[in-house]
């Protein structure tokens, strides 16, 4: 990962729209770890996070980033609920 002078990752500089939807996906993906983490045993939370925000950022319904995180818990982590 490359930081350019103005501390932008990659060399693209975000623009305050950008940042709206960045923090709108955040809030998004805390509110949807909410249901996984009420079922599940303690985990690191950024794990799903990771997971979550990545499938939103490439375009999958809520419900879909959902499925994709709760799999990789399950699949990779070894996180399932109770």
């Amino acid at each position: 990962m490359s930081t350019t002078d103005a501390g932008a990752v990659g060399g693209a500089t975000p623009s305050a729209t950008d940042d709206d939807r960045l923090a709108e996906l955040l809030h998004e993906t805390a509110e949807h770890h909410g249901r996984f983490e009420a079922a599940t045993p303690p985990h690191n939370w950024w794990d799903w996070y990771a997971r979550y925000l990545s499938a939103r950022l490439r375009g999958l319904a809520p419900a879909e980033a959902d499925e994709t995180a709760d799999r990789y818990m399950k699949e990779v982590r070894g996180v399932v609920p109770r």
